[in-house]
């Protein structure tokens, strides 16, 4: 008498093969979750979008990316043992994003205050503010250590090279799409029309924001040496 197959058998055994592949999910996921979330970036893109339009912000986009695969990357080394950075560093980082940022929002809050007129955060040159953007996130390295970290538990100490490179091509393909969910918005006829009619006072008003942004991680950062 042979064994009766059930319709649902195949599917599932199918899915328990592929399992493994579908892990890579998470990492995809995360890497969205990181470029969706509102921040300093965000607003930079919106200006840009709508004032430049989106091949601008896509340029400040490519560069920021730069930076935060470089952070991926020093996570996973240091995941693996390949590599430490103390605090001093990191204090360091989150001082200069801090005030690159109260720099950024000054420009926008003071220029061409006579004329009436503002130009987008990064507007003369996208590509270079997106990748200071993403090197000098000081966030971004405590992001990707955690992420990575909570990611590699289970594999604990078989995890190794080629598994941190999985994450990292997950985490990458995340960030690409996050970064065209944001573009997509962002250029929409509403927001770019009601950009267009308010562009001096929501420039501004973005300005206010960096340089608070700008505070806040310069209050952050220097914790460290505070509590010394």
């Amino acid at each position: 008498m042979g064994t009766r197959r059930y319709p649902g058998t195949a599917a599932c055994s199918h899915l328990l093969e592929t399992a493994v592949p579908l892990a890579i999910l998470a990492p995809v996921l995360a890497g969205v979750v990181y470029v969706v979330t509102p921040g300093p970036a965000t607003l930079a893109v919106v200006g840009l979008t709508a004032e430049k339009g989106r091949l601008a912000a896509a340029r400040f986009y490519c560069g920021h990316m730069v930076g935060d695969i470089a952070w991926a990357v020093l996570a996973l080394a240091a995941i693996v043992g390949a590599s430490r950075l103390g605090p001093d560093l990191f204090a360091a980082l989150g001082l200069a994003c801090g005030l690159y940022l109260a720099w950024l929002g000054l420009k926008a809050v003071l220029i061409r205050r006579a004329s009436g007129t503002a130009a987008a955060i990064g507007a003369g040159a996208p590509l270079r503010t997106g990748l200071v953007f993403g090197l000098t996130n000081p966030k971004a390295y405590p992001f990707s250590l955690a992420m990575f970290t909570a990611l590699a538990v289970d594999a604990s100490a078989d995890f190794g090279v080629a598994a941190g490179a999985r994450l990292l091509f997950g985490v990458v393909i995340g960030f690409a799409i996050g970064d065209t969910i944001t573009l997509l918005w962002a250029g929409l006829p509403p927001i770019r029309t009601g950009y267009a009619r308010f562009r001096p006072v929501i420039v501004r008003l973005m300005g206010v924001l960096f340089i608070a942004f700008g505070v806040k991680t310069i209050w952050d950062a220097t914790a460290i040496w505070r509590g010394r």
